[in-house]
């Protein structure tokens, strides 16, 4: 064989890549991008999640806290109407004893207290010939009477107030039957 032929022959071989090997990196690539996909999707489910329900506990936060206000305003408007209560009540009395001997300027102060219990919401529970309801009312006393229904109050002793739906002072009464 001469020289040429042997070069030719020994001449390493430039060999195509296979096609098989190019479509192996390709699948490997799109593997590894379809996990990171799949990855940073379930991350995003994550944060969504997160952030609802940091949401949901902002929301739920801002309504306790509104109730938390409101409730301590009417509290406190409770204790002082509560403080006041037993000046309306002498009043009351000293309204009830005097008769038409009364003053014109303590029954101006009386109204006075009346109208500003009802600003801050406070009203005066009927209770006369009502029924007694141990929720709203106090017996003081118990009589037996045939005019009257079972458990009907007789006699108020002292009055009964609320705001809204809240007692202040259940009223002190008399009880038939």
């Amino acid at each position: 064989m001469s020289e040429n032929q042997e070069n030719i022959n020994s001449a390493p071989e430039k060999e195509a890549p296979p096609k098989k090997e190019a479509k192996s990196k390709v699948n490997k690539k799109e593997a590894a991008l379809a996990a990171q996909i799949v990855e940073l999707t379930n991350e995003l489910a994550t944060q969504k999640d997160s952030y609802l329900r940091l949401c949901a506990e902002y929301d739920n936060f801002r309504k306790r806290t509104a109730k938390e206000k409101t409730d301590i305003y009417a509290n406190a408007t409770a204790k002082a109407a509560e403080e006041l209560l037993p000046v309306i009540d002498n009043f009351d009395r000293a309204i009830a004893a005097a008769g038409e001997n009364l003053d014109e300027g303590l029954k101006m102060i009386h109204a006075q207290f009346i109208e500003y219990l009802t600003r801050l919401g406070i009203s005066e529970m009927s209770a006369q010939g009502e029924k007694f309801d141990p929720t709203r009312h106090i017996a003081v006393m118990h009589i037996e009477d045939e005019n009257f229904e079972e458990n009907q109050i007789v006699e108020v002793f002292q009055k009964g107030y609320t705001l809204g739906d809240k007692i202040i002072r259940p009223a002190c009464v008399k009880v038939a039957n």
